[in-house]
């Protein structure tokens, strides 16, 4: 059964959305691909799991003392699409790819253009860190929770003094 509740992060609310034990979403207020509200569920209960954990877990990511995460997913996508985001899960923190080199990294080096559409759909953000690939000259390119997030988690990641916006 489909579950959800909303924390509070210095991108704005976060939604996390749980199935069977597992996450199956985080989404941001005004995500391009964020699908409806009718899709997550009840409310859940924030002290349950995985909610805790990942609550936990966020809240020490911003906090700067963690640069990953260990939260049981379960990433609802194509074949394709979950290479990508497996893809994703291996760049390490701090660092940025290209959608070409993520691309080779997943054994399809000609789909670069598949690779950004698949990780635009991304429905674990932050956690399944889509924010860290850009373009081939390293450009601020796409980002489904916007630019201007996605400057501040790299930035954050990069040790840069960053300040949290209005999102």
């Amino acid at each position: 059964m489909r579950t959800h509740t909303v924390i509070d992060s210095p991108v704005g609310p976060l939604t996390l959305v749980a199935d069977g034990g597992h996450l199956t979403g985080l989404y941001m207020v005004g995500q391009r691909h964020r699908p409806g509200e009718e899709t997550f569920g009840g409310p859940g209960d924030p002290g349950e799991e995985p909610f805790a954990s990942a609550a936990g877990q966020l809240r020490a990511y911003f906090a700067g003392e963690r640069t990953g995460f260990d939260l049981p997913l379960r990433l609802e996508g194509t074949d394709f699409q979950r290479r990508v985001w497996a893809g994703l899960l291996e760049i390490p923190y701090g660092e940025t790819v290209s959608y070409g080199e993520l691309a080779e990294r997943i054994g399809s080096p000609a789909a670069s253009r598949a690779v950004g559409l698949a990780n635009g759909k991304n429905p674990v953000g932050i956690i399944v860190p889509c924010h860290r690939v850009v373009g081939a000259d390293g450009s601020m390119t796409g980002y489904g929770g916007g630019i201007g997030r996605k400057r501040y988690l790299l930035g954050f990641e990069a040790g840069a003094e960053v300040e949290a916006a209005l999102f």
